[in-house]
C-alpha cells in the first residue's frame, strides 16, 4: 500500500472519530441486542474514540481469553477494550510511566501505584492529534516534492540540455580553431623547411659543379706540367718558365675546400612558438608517461651556504653565523650556494616544478655532471660555463644564462614557480611559467652528457613541488 494511500486513510478515519464522539447516542448505554451486533460486527472497525459503555467496564465480555493475553500493550482489533490478566477489569487507563495500558486496579494498589496515568481516551486523542500533525507535514513535504519534480527537475533538465548544446559548440570551436591555426601553421613551417632544402641542394649543386671544374682545371695543368717535366729538354723548360709560373699560380689560387653551414639544414626553419607551446602544454598537462621518477636535490653535492630540508626538498640559504663547514665531499659546492638534484637524465622527456617562494636570488636549470664542484671560478658557477644552462633571478632581473652570456627575459610579475620540460630525443630545454602555462625561454642544444637539475639560492628557500619525470621511448 502506498504511503499516500495510507495518509488519506489517515485522515479520513479521523474525520469519522471526530463524527463518532460528537455523536449524542453514544452517551447512552447500548441495548443489550446492540451490545451484540456491535459484537458480532466489531471485526469491521479498526479505530474507535476510546469509550466503552458501562456494561462492558464493569462486566467481562463472554469471549475466549486468548493465551499471550499478558501482552497488554497492543490492543484488540475490534472496538472492545481487553481485560487486565491481573484483576479481570478493563484497561481504560494508559500508564506513561511504564507505556502501557492498565486498569484503575493496577493504578490505585497494583504495579502502576504511583505511576504518570490518563485515561485511555485522552491519550487515543493525543496519539490522534500527532497523526495528524503528521499526516499534514508529510501532506505539505509532498507538494514540495511534486513541486521540486514538475518545475526544478524539469527546469534543470532543459537547462542542462542547453548547457551541454553550449558546452560541444565551445569545444568544437576551441578545436577548430586549433586546428585551423595548425594547419596553417604547418603549411607554413612545411613551406619553409622547403625552401630551407631547396636552398642547401642549390648551394650543394652549385659546390659540386664548381669543384668539379676546378678539379677539371688541375688536372689538365697537372697534365700539360707532368709533359713538359718529361718531354721537355733543359732549354724548352727554361724558357716556359713564365707559363710554367702561371698555371702554377692558377692551380695554388683554387684554394681549399670547406664544410660551412650553408651546406647543412637550419634547424631554425621547423621551430615554431606555436607548435613548442601546443607540444609542451600536451606534454606537461595531458597523460602521464608508463613511468614516473620523483627528483630530490642530492645532500652530497648541496653547498655549506644551504640547508636541505629532510625530504631532500627544500634548500634555504643560511646566514653567515648559522654556517657550518661540513666533512669534505668531492661532489660538494664548497663556494657557490649550489645543489644538484638526483637521478640524472639521459633519455626520454623530463619535467619539474620548483616554488620560489619569496626569494630574490635563484637559479634554475641543468649542468652535466662533470661539471666543477670546487673553487669560486667560472667553471663552478651555474651559467657562466659551458655545462650549465639556467634561468637566473637577481635583483628583480629574470634573464637565462649560459657560458657567461646572459639574455633577458620580461615578465608582468614576479615568478611564484618556474617549470622546466628536458626533452632529450629533440634536445630541447623549456623554461615555463606554471601558472599561466607561457614559455619563458626555449634551449636547442645538442647535450653530450647526462644531465643533472641544479639550483642556487641566495635568498630565502627554494622547493622542489609536483614532481613528475615522464619517460617514453619513441
Amino acid at each position: 500500500m502506498s504511503a499516500e494511500y495510507r495518509l488519506c486513510e489517515l485522515q479520513t478515519v479521523s474525520l469519522h472519530v471526530s463524527d463518532l464522539e460528537s455523536d449524542p447516542r453514544l452517551d447512552d448505554p447500548p441495548k443489550q441486542e446492540d451490545q451484540r451486533n456491535v459484537s458480532e460486527t466489531s471485526g469491521l472497525f479498526s479505530h474507535t474514540n476510546g469509550t466503552v459503555n458501562k456494561e462492558s467496564a464493569t462486566e467481562p465480555v463472554n469471549r475466549p481469553v486468548e493465551s499471550d493475553v499478558n501482552d497488554a500493550d497492543s490492543l484488540p482489533a475490534s472496538g472492545e477494550l481487553k481485560l487486565c490478566s491481573a484483576h479481570g477489569i478493563a484497561l481504560e487507563l494508559y500508564c506513561s510511566t511504564e507505556g502501557k495500558l492498565t486498569c484503575s486496579k493496577c493504578v490505585s494498589d497494583g504495579f502502576c501505584q504511583g505511576h504518570t496515568v490518563t485515561k485511555l481516551v485522552t491519550r487515543a486523542a493525543v496519539v490522534r492529534n500527532e497523526l495528524v500533525d503528521v499526516c499534514e507535514k508529510m501532506q505539505l513535504q509532498t507538494l514540495r516534492i511534486e513541486r521540486f519534480i514538475d518545475r526544478t527537475l524539469t527546469a534543470r533538465e532543459k537547462a542542462v540540455q542547453v548547457d551541454a548544446n553550449s558546452a560541444r559548440e565551445r569545444v568544437l570551436s576551441q578545436v577548430n580553431a586549433i586546428r585551423d591555426a595548425l594547419e596553417e601553421e604547418e603549411q607554413r613551417l612545411l613551406e619553409a623547411i622547403q625552401r630551407e632544402e631547396e636552398r642547401v641542394e642549390q648551394c650543394l649543386l652549385t659546390q659540386r659543379a664548381h669543384w668539379t671544374e676546378t678539379l677539371e682545371k688541375l688536372a689538365h695543368t697537372r697534365t700539360s706540367l707532368v709533359n713538359k717535366l718529361t718531354h721537355s729538354t733543359d732549354a724548352m723548360l727554361v724558357s716556359a718558365n713564365q707559363e710554367i709560373f702561371d698555371r702554377v699560380e692558377d692551380a695554388e689560387g683554387v684554394g681549399e675546400p670547406r664544410d660551412t653551414e650553408q651546406l647543412s639544414l637550419n634547424r631554425e626553419c621547423s621551430t615554431s612558438k606555436l607548435m613548442l607551446g601546443l607540444w609542451a602544454s600536451a606534454i606537461l598537462l595531458g597523460p602521464s608517461g608508463p613511468s614516473s621518477t620523483k627528483l630530490q636535490f642530492e645532500m652530497k653535492t648541496v653547498s655549506p651556504l644551504l640547508s636541505l630540508s629532510d625530504d631532500h626538498r627544500t634548500l634555504t640559504f643560511l646566514p653567515k653565523r648559522t654556517r657550518q663547514s661540513p666533512p669534505y665531499e668531492p661532489a660538494r659546492f664548497d663556494s657557490w650556494p649550489n645543489a644538484l638534484c638526483s637521478p640524472p637524465m639521459s633519455s626520454g622527456t623530463h619535467s619539474w616544478v620548483l616554488d620560489m617562494g619569496k626569494s630574490a636570488a635563484f637559479k634554475v636549470g641543468v649542468c652535466y655532471a662533470s661539471m666543477e664542484r670546487k673553487g669560486s671560478g667560472n667553471s663552478a658557477r651555474l651559467g657562466y660555463n659551458t655545462k650549465s644552462w639556467v634561468l637566473s633571478h637577481y635583483d628583480g632581473d629574470l634573464s637565462f644564462c649560459h657560458d657567461g652570456c646572459n639574455v633577458g627575459i620580461s615578465v608582468v610579475k614576479k615568478l611564484k614557480r618556474v617549470g622546466l620540460l628536458l626533452d632529450l630525443p629533440s634536445q630541447t630545454l623549456l623554461f615555463y611559467d606554471p601558472e599561466s602555462m607561457s614559455l619563458l625561454h626555449v634551449v636547442k642544444h645538442a647535450f653530450s652528457e647526462p644531465l643533472l637539475a641544479a639550483c642556487a639560492v641566495a635568498d630565502q628557500s627554494v622547493s622542489l613541488v609536483n614532481l613528475k619525470t615522464l619517460e617514453w621511448t619513441e
